[in-house]
């Protein structure tokens, strides 16, 4: 009866998960995608003689709190078209909202949309919106507002944020009305998870009603907070929004502090001048982890910091040199030392483990410092050849950095390093003005995202916007569209496969390691959610 009003796609799942090909969580979070409600997941999961049920249970606290948060500093002005940092998506998610939210365990819930559902094809995804939601102004939200929100997003005439997603996937025009709450993405081309580039990974993407550009005069969206005051540089304060659609926020008041520095953050929250620190680099958190006043707050994510090589010039136009330099680096050492055991393995490609469609039969590559020799030697590397690693003075970048260098240096090569702050490693973020874009070699960080189609687009296909290894594969950009096209997770597991081969043995990106986000908060408090892309939700959070 369940299987009765699933099309075809919809069924191949349920066969999946009844035959053994896919596990739980491939099963909670690829039905997410495809549209299936929790509950009706778990009716499935039940009927299949599986005996489960997704949780839907928050903890609860009493009301009437004020939250103070700790955060970095919005580098630029808040518009959720252009924000790019930590300190902007914060503030641009305290009172606007998407489409769907992506949860800690990579699946999708309803937000601003009840549901949404895909052709056969996987190219057009439609969404139908939530009745009676209202923006502080009062305006109702509907259609018009979602198509006018995403077709700014994905306009290349604005400086948006989000065309590192929508680039190649969704064009301004795709996105159209059917009616007063149903809205239909016509994609470019096929994707099986287009909706979570319009849930909370998409940081940019919060419905907005008509916009001019002034989203930092009154913060207006449709969420459980509305603003107070915002003062740059300094902080802001929200209150409690009394006409939410939904289940009203706890806490009356949230404020929010900004910094600089982690260091100030760690103080205050020691010193209980703050309740949270949304953001915690590990080496700096270690004071916090033994502090009876703290709970510290870990995610497993697919963060890391990508080491690319060119692959254009030398000495990395020869990939056994890149195969040499990966294979000096001892992975383990990494995770255990500096990062305290708060990461897990990478294997030189996006396809973190938190992903269900990683190819675990794929081999772990290990530190094998005689083949880094021999490689070297094949490739005819000369004695006293220099190397310059550049990157940004950023958590715990600078470390890895050096520990690269001693690795390197055990089978011959010398490495300088070049350490700058961000904003000069980033430049203009443009090919020919950004050291980020034109060095040689260099570290850079990217934040979460719950399916990996950013990573395996924008910094490896050979048109990629973020292509520092200046890698040109048409295996490989043949290899991604096929994976991202799927809709079934056999196809995106096998597709995936042949990725990570390739990327081992092309090797021009470095993943080392996978990083556990991490929070803290004071213990008297409870119901703080943060996501691994930086977020803070706090409308469920209250004192003891």
């Amino acid at each position: 009866m369940l299987r009765r009003d699933r099309g075809a796609i919809e069924n191949h799942l349920i066969d999946g998960l009844v035959d053994g090909r896919i596990g739980r969580r491939e099963f909670l979070r690829h039905g997410s995608v495809l549209g299936l409600s929790l509950p009706l997941l778990g009716q499935i999961g039940f009927a299949a003689g599986l005996s489960f049920t997704p949780s839907l249970a928050r903890a609860e606290g009493a009301p009437g709190a004020t939250i103070k948060v700790a955060c970095s500093t919005p580098t630029g002005a808040i518009d959720p078209v252009t924000v790019p940092d930590v300190g902007g998506l914060v503030m641009i998610s305290q009172t606007g909202e998407f489409l769907c939210m992506d949860g800690q365990d990579l699946v999708l819930r309803p937000m601003l949309a009840e549901s949404w559902s895909s052709d056969e094809k996987g190219l057009v995804w439609t969404f139908k919106l939530r009745r009676g939601v209202k923006f502080h102004s009062g305006a109702e939200m509907t259609a018009d507002d979602v198509v006018a929100s995403i077709d700014r997003l994905a306009n290349p005439k604005n400086p948006s944020n989000a065309l590192s997603v929508f680039a190649g996937v969704l064009s301004k025009g795709g996105t159209r009305k059917v009616d007063d709450h149903t809205v239909a993405f016509h994609l470019d081309a096929q994707n099986g998870n287009f909706p979570y580039l319009v849930s909370s990974d998409n940081y940019n993407a919060i419905i907005l009603p008509a916009y001019a550009g002034d989203f930092e005069m009154d913060f207006v969206g449709t969420g459980p907070f509305k603003l107070e005051t915002y003062t740059p540089k300094v902080g802001a304060t929200f209150v409690r929004n009394e006409e939410y659609w939904g289940e009203k926020a706890l806490p009356a008041r949230t404020e929010f502090v900004f910094f600089d520095d982690v260091q100030p953050q760690i103080i205050a929250l020691q010193a209980g001048e703050v309740d949270v620190v949304n953001q915690l680099p590990v080496l700096a958190s270690v004071s916090l982890m033994t502090n009876p006043d703290v709970a510290m707050l870990s995610i497993k994510s697919a963060t890391h910091y990508q080491v690319h090589m060119r692959t254009d010039v030398e000495p990395f136009k020869d990939p056994r040199v890149r195969r040499a330099v990966v294979l000096a680096i001892d992975r383990q050492k990494l995770v255990k030392g500096l990062r305290r055991g708060l990461a897990t393995l990478g294997n030189d490609s996006p396809f973190a483990p938190v992903y269900p469609s990683t190819d675990a039969s794929v081999p772990q590559r290990a530190q094998d410092l005689s083949h880094a020799k021999e490689l070297l030697a094949a490739a005819g590397w000369k004695t006293g050849t220099k190397v310059t690693l550049t990157t940004q003075r950023f958590q715990d970048i600078p470390e890895y950095a050096e520990l690269i260098q001693n690795a390197v240096k055990e089978i011959g090569i010398e490495m300088d390093l070049n350490i700058i702050d961000s904003a000069a490693y980033y430049g203009d973020a443009v090919y020919g003005k950004s050291q980020w874009l034109d060095s040689p070699m260099g570290i850079t960080d990217y934040g979460h995202r719950g399916v990996p189609n950013v990573y395996l687009t924008a910094p490896l296909k050979s048109d990629g916007t973020w292509n520092s290894a200046h890698f040109k594969n048409k295996s490989y950009d043949q290899l991604v569209a096929g994976y991202i096209g799927a809709l079934d997770p056999d196809a995106q597991k096998a597709e995936a496969g042949k990725i990570q081969k390739l990327l081992l043995e092309e090797t021009p990106v470095i993943f080392g390691y996978f990083l556990d986000y991490l929070g803290a908060t004071r213990k008297d408090v409870s119901g703080v959610s943060l996501t691994a892309m930086g977020q803070i939700f706090l409308d469920r959070a209250s004192k003891g």
